[in-house]
Protein backbone atom coordinates (compact mmCIF):
# COMPACT_ATOMS: atom_id res chain seq x y z
CA UNK A 1 0.00 0.00 0.00
CA UNK A 2 1.81 3.25 -1.10
CA UNK A 3 1.31 6.21 1.24
CA UNK A 4 0.39 9.04 0.31
CA UNK A 5 3.50 12.44 -0.44
CA UNK A 6 1.14 14.77 1.70
CA UNK A 7 -0.49 13.57 4.92
CA UNK A 8 -3.20 16.46 6.89
CA UNK A 9 -3.36 15.23 10.17
CA UNK A 10 -4.89 16.50 13.11
CA UNK A 11 -5.17 15.34 17.23
CA UNK A 12 -7.43 16.54 19.22
CA UNK A 13 -6.85 18.02 23.01
CA UNK A 14 -10.11 18.05 25.00
CA UNK A 15 -10.87 17.89 28.86
CA UNK A 16 -13.20 15.73 29.80
CA UNK A 17 -16.15 15.28 32.78
CA UNK A 18 -17.55 12.19 34.73
CA UNK A 19 -20.04 11.52 31.77
CA UNK A 20 -18.98 9.12 29.15
CA UNK A 21 -21.44 9.65 26.50
CA UNK A 22 -20.82 13.38 26.93
CA UNK A 23 -17.09 13.03 26.48
CA UNK A 24 -18.08 10.50 23.47
CA UNK A 25 -20.05 12.97 21.78
CA UNK A 26 -17.49 15.84 22.21
CA UNK A 27 -15.14 13.91 20.46
CA UNK A 28 -16.82 12.79 17.59
CA UNK A 29 -17.71 16.48 17.58
CA UNK A 30 -14.36 17.06 17.13
CA UNK A 31 -12.99 14.53 14.60
CA UNK A 32 -16.08 16.09 12.55
CA UNK A 33 -14.30 19.04 12.55
CA UNK A 34 -10.97 17.83 12.33
CA UNK A 35 -12.02 16.17 8.86
CA UNK A 36 -14.17 19.53 7.51
CA UNK A 37 -10.29 21.18 8.14
CA UNK A 38 -9.08 18.38 5.71
CA UNK A 39 -7.89 16.10 8.24
CA UNK A 40 -7.52 12.47 6.62
CA UNK A 41 -5.64 11.40 10.74
CA UNK A 42 -7.28 12.10 13.16
CA UNK A 43 -5.94 11.13 16.76
CA UNK A 44 -7.54 10.87 20.38
CA UNK A 45 -6.00 11.64 23.64
CA UNK A 46 -5.50 8.77 26.30
CA UNK A 47 -8.69 7.49 27.46
CA UNK A 48 -10.82 9.81 25.60
CA UNK A 49 -14.43 8.54 27.19
CA UNK A 50 -14.03 8.70 30.36
CA UNK A 51 -11.63 11.13 33.38
CA UNK A 52 -8.51 9.73 33.98
CA UNK A 53 -9.59 6.90 36.92
CA UNK A 54 -6.53 5.63 37.64
CA UNK A 55 -5.98 8.11 40.55
CA UNK A 56 -7.29 6.02 42.85
CA UNK A 57 -7.87 2.03 43.06
CA UNK A 58 -11.48 1.60 42.87
CA UNK A 59 -12.68 -1.92 41.32
CA UNK A 60 -15.83 -0.33 40.03
CA UNK A 61 -13.84 1.23 37.18
CA UNK A 62 -13.71 -1.74 35.42
CA UNK A 63 -17.73 -1.37 34.33
CA UNK A 64 -15.78 1.23 32.37
CA UNK A 65 -14.14 -1.19 30.48
CA UNK A 66 -15.42 -2.81 26.96
CA UNK A 67 -14.39 -5.09 24.25
CA UNK A 68 -12.57 -4.73 21.02
CA UNK A 69 -15.09 -4.83 18.95
CA UNK A 70 -17.38 -2.90 21.09
CA UNK A 71 -19.50 0.10 21.15
CA UNK A 72 -16.81 2.85 21.01
CA UNK A 73 -14.87 1.29 18.20
CA UNK A 74 -18.11 0.26 15.85
CA UNK A 75 -19.50 3.89 16.58
CA UNK A 76 -15.60 5.61 15.78
CA UNK A 77 -15.75 3.01 12.87
CA UNK A 78 -18.93 4.07 11.13
CA UNK A 79 -17.93 7.91 11.99
CA UNK A 80 -14.55 7.03 10.04
CA UNK A 81 -16.27 4.95 7.28
CA UNK A 82 -19.18 8.67 6.98
CA UNK A 83 -16.15 10.66 6.95
CA UNK A 84 -13.48 8.92 4.82
CA UNK A 85 -10.85 8.76 7.38
CA UNK A 86 -8.66 7.22 9.85
CA UNK A 87 -9.00 7.47 13.30
CA UNK A 88 -6.47 6.72 16.30
CA UNK A 89 -8.92 6.08 19.79
CA UNK A 90 -7.22 5.23 22.89
CA UNK A 91 -10.27 2.51 25.12
CA UNK A 92 -10.25 0.63 28.19
CA UNK A 93 -9.96 -2.50 26.44
CA UNK A 94 -11.93 -5.78 28.23
CA UNK A 95 -10.10 -8.67 27.04
CA UNK A 96 -11.75 -10.69 29.20
CA UNK A 97 -13.22 -10.93 32.64
CA UNK A 98 -10.25 -9.91 35.18
CA UNK A 99 -7.91 -8.81 31.84
CA UNK A 100 -7.99 -5.58 30.86
CA UNK A 101 -5.35 -3.37 28.28
CA UNK A 102 -5.12 0.42 27.82
CA UNK A 103 -5.36 0.19 24.63
CA UNK A 104 -4.98 2.31 21.16
CA UNK A 105 -7.26 1.00 18.01
CA UNK A 106 -7.10 2.21 14.66
CA UNK A 107 -10.33 2.70 12.72
CA UNK A 108 -9.56 2.54 9.02
CA UNK A 109 -11.44 4.43 5.90
CA UNK A 110 -14.12 1.71 5.01
CA UNK A 111 -14.76 1.69 9.29
CA UNK A 112 -12.72 -1.67 9.91
CA UNK A 113 -10.14 -1.75 12.57
CA UNK A 114 -6.54 -1.85 10.89
CA UNK A 115 -5.04 -3.00 14.22
CA UNK A 116 -4.68 -2.29 17.69
CA UNK A 117 -1.62 -1.59 19.85
CA UNK A 118 -1.78 -2.59 23.91
CA UNK A 119 0.18 0.00 25.87
CA UNK A 120 3.37 -1.90 27.06
CA UNK A 121 4.76 0.54 29.37
CA UNK A 122 2.58 0.79 32.29
CA UNK A 123 3.55 3.31 35.22
CA UNK A 124 2.82 2.77 39.10
CA UNK A 125 3.13 6.29 40.61
CA UNK A 126 1.46 8.47 43.02
CA UNK A 127 -2.02 9.41 40.86
CA UNK A 128 -1.19 7.18 38.21
CA UNK A 129 -2.33 3.61 40.07
CA UNK A 130 -2.08 2.00 36.24
CA UNK A 131 -1.14 -1.31 37.03
CA UNK A 132 -3.87 -1.88 39.23
CA UNK A 133 -6.24 -1.65 35.70
CA UNK A 134 -3.69 -2.54 33.27
CA UNK A 135 -2.19 -5.75 31.84
CA UNK A 136 0.80 -4.52 29.93
CA UNK A 137 0.32 -5.62 26.41
CA UNK A 138 1.17 -8.20 24.39
CA UNK A 139 0.91 -7.63 20.76
CA UNK A 140 4.77 -5.89 21.25
CA UNK A 141 5.71 -3.10 19.15
CA UNK A 142 4.19 -3.51 15.68
CA UNK A 143 3.14 -0.52 13.32
CA UNK A 144 -0.43 -0.78 12.08
CA UNK A 145 -1.01 -0.09 8.34
CA UNK A 146 -3.36 1.83 6.87
CA UNK A 147 -4.79 3.95 3.56
CA UNK A 148 -2.81 6.85 5.24
CA UNK A 149 0.43 5.23 6.20
CA UNK A 150 2.17 2.76 8.38
CA UNK A 151 1.63 3.93 11.70
CA UNK A 152 3.72 3.76 14.96
CA UNK A 153 0.95 3.91 17.69
CA UNK A 154 2.23 3.70 21.02
CA UNK A 155 0.33 5.23 24.60
CA UNK A 156 1.71 7.46 26.80
CA UNK A 157 3.90 6.28 29.12
CA UNK A 158 5.74 4.62 26.25
CA UNK A 159 6.93 8.06 25.37
CA UNK A 160 9.66 8.31 27.58
CA UNK A 161 11.28 4.75 26.42
CA UNK A 162 13.48 5.56 23.14
CA UNK A 163 13.37 1.69 22.23
CA UNK A 164 9.73 1.75 21.54
CA UNK A 165 10.43 4.66 19.48
CA UNK A 166 13.08 2.59 17.68
CA UNK A 167 11.35 -0.54 17.13
CA UNK A 168 8.73 0.85 15.54
CA UNK A 169 10.84 3.09 13.32
CA UNK A 170 12.52 0.02 12.73
CA UNK A 171 9.42 -2.11 11.48
CA UNK A 172 8.56 0.69 9.24
CA UNK A 173 6.64 3.39 11.56
CA UNK A 174 6.03 6.15 8.93
CA UNK A 175 4.69 8.22 12.04
CA UNK A 176 5.04 8.06 15.26
CA UNK A 177 1.36 8.49 17.79
CA UNK A 178 0.76 9.10 21.49
CA UNK A 179 -2.24 9.58 22.81
CA UNK A 180 -1.41 10.95 26.71
CA UNK A 181 -2.87 11.87 29.37
CA UNK A 182 -0.24 13.68 31.75
CA UNK A 183 -0.66 16.49 34.06
CA UNK A 184 0.93 18.16 37.00
CA UNK A 185 0.49 17.81 40.80
CA UNK A 186 -0.74 21.36 41.39
CA UNK A 187 1.01 21.25 44.31
CA UNK A 188 4.52 22.03 42.26
CA UNK A 189 6.06 25.06 41.76
CA UNK A 190 5.94 26.79 38.43
CA UNK A 191 9.39 25.95 37.67
CA UNK A 192 9.14 22.30 38.42
CA UNK A 193 5.95 22.09 36.62
CA UNK A 194 7.63 23.94 33.50
CA UNK A 195 10.67 21.00 33.58
CA UNK A 196 8.11 18.52 33.58
CA UNK A 197 6.53 20.06 30.35
CA UNK A 198 9.72 20.71 28.82
CA UNK A 199 11.22 17.30 29.31
CA UNK A 200 7.98 15.69 28.24
CA UNK A 201 8.18 17.47 24.99
CA UNK A 202 12.45 16.89 24.39
CA UNK A 203 11.89 13.51 25.04
CA UNK A 204 9.79 13.01 21.96
CA UNK A 205 10.90 15.74 19.85
CA UNK A 206 14.42 13.37 20.46
CA UNK A 207 12.26 10.29 19.04
CA UNK A 208 11.43 12.05 16.06
CA UNK A 209 14.92 13.45 15.17
CA UNK A 210 16.58 9.96 16.37
CA UNK A 211 14.35 7.98 13.77
CA UNK A 212 13.55 10.51 10.95
CA UNK A 213 9.78 10.31 10.97
CA UNK A 214 7.19 13.00 12.20
CA UNK A 215 5.67 12.76 15.87
CA UNK A 216 2.35 13.19 17.16
CA UNK A 217 1.16 13.81 20.93
CA UNK A 218 -2.07 13.89 21.95
CA UNK A 219 -2.78 15.06 25.89
CA UNK A 220 -5.50 15.95 27.66
CA UNK A 221 -5.95 18.94 29.61
CA UNK A 222 -7.99 20.32 32.76
CA UNK A 223 -8.19 19.62 36.13
CA UNK A 224 -9.34 16.32 37.35
CA UNK A 225 -10.01 16.34 41.28
CA UNK A 226 -8.83 13.00 43.23
CA UNK A 227 -12.00 10.98 43.93
CA UNK A 228 -10.33 10.19 47.45
CA UNK A 229 -9.37 13.66 48.39
CA UNK A 230 -6.17 12.33 49.64
CA UNK A 231 -4.51 14.53 46.67
CA UNK A 232 -5.53 18.14 45.14
CA UNK A 233 -5.96 15.87 41.76
CA UNK A 234 -4.11 16.34 38.09
CA UNK A 235 -3.87 19.37 36.21
CA UNK A 236 -3.70 17.71 32.84
CA UNK A 237 -1.42 20.19 30.94
CA UNK A 238 -2.38 19.57 27.32
CA UNK A 239 0.54 21.21 25.19
CA UNK A 240 -0.53 18.68 22.70
CA UNK A 241 1.70 19.11 19.55
CA UNK A 242 2.65 17.79 16.20
CA UNK A 243 6.30 17.48 15.06
CA UNK A 244 8.44 17.15 11.78
CA UNK A 245 11.22 14.23 11.67
CA UNK A 246 13.61 16.97 12.75
CA UNK A 247 12.24 18.21 15.83
CA UNK A 248 10.50 21.02 14.49
CA UNK A 249 7.37 21.80 15.96
CA UNK A 250 4.84 22.08 13.49
CA UNK A 251 1.73 23.19 15.48
CA UNK A 252 1.50 22.51 19.32
CA UNK A 253 -1.61 23.91 21.58
CA UNK A 254 -1.62 25.28 25.05
CA UNK A 255 -2.04 24.40 28.19
CA UNK A 256 -5.32 25.62 29.27
CA UNK A 257 -8.02 25.09 26.24
CA UNK A 258 -9.70 22.80 24.34
CA UNK A 259 -7.80 22.69 21.29
CA UNK A 260 -7.73 20.90 17.33
CA UNK A 261 -4.43 20.88 15.40
CA UNK A 262 -4.32 20.23 11.64
CA UNK A 263 -1.16 20.08 9.55
CA UNK A 264 -0.01 18.75 6.44
CA UNK A 265 3.12 16.28 6.79
CA UNK A 266 5.36 15.85 3.95
CA UNK A 267 6.41 12.43 4.22
CA UNK A 268 9.09 12.72 1.61
CA UNK A 269 10.62 15.33 3.84
CA UNK A 270 11.42 12.02 6.36
CA UNK A 271 13.40 10.43 3.25
CA UNK A 272 15.21 13.60 2.98
CA UNK A 273 16.52 14.02 6.59
CA UNK A 274 17.06 10.23 7.02
CA UNK A 275 19.17 10.71 3.78
CA UNK A 276 21.64 13.65 5.74
CA UNK A 277 21.27 12.32 9.26
CA UNK A 278 21.47 8.07 8.33
CA UNK A 279 21.27 7.24 11.84
CA UNK A 280 19.79 3.72 11.22
CA UNK A 281 22.97 2.85 8.93
CA UNK A 282 25.21 3.15 11.18
CA UNK A 283 23.77 1.34 14.55
CA UNK A 284 26.57 -0.45 16.22
CA UNK A 285 23.81 -3.47 16.88
CA UNK A 286 27.10 -6.05 17.56
CA UNK A 287 27.51 -3.94 20.85
CA UNK A 288 24.26 -3.44 22.06
CA UNK A 289 23.25 -7.09 23.39
CA UNK A 290 23.18 -5.52 26.52
CA UNK A 291 20.40 -3.29 25.78
CA UNK A 292 18.37 -6.94 26.85
CA UNK A 293 19.42 -6.02 30.64
CA UNK A 294 17.93 -4.27 32.83
CA UNK A 295 20.72 -3.10 34.13
CA UNK A 296 24.45 -3.06 33.37
CA UNK A 297 26.00 -4.56 36.97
Amino acid sequence: MTSPAKLTVALVQQSNSDNAQDNMAKSISAIREAARKGAKLVVLQELHRSLYFCQTENVDVFDLAETIPGPSSNALGELAKELSIVIVASLFEKRATGLYHNTAVVLEQDGSIAGKYRKMHIPDDPGFYEKFYFTPGDIGFEPIQTSVGKLGVLVCWDQWFPEAARLMAMAGAEVLIYPTAIGWDPNDDSAEQTRQKDAWVISQRAHAVANGVPVISCNRVGHESDPSEQSDGISFWGNSFIAGPQGELLAEANNTDEQILVVEIDQKRSENVRRIWPFLRDRRIDHYKDLTKIYRD
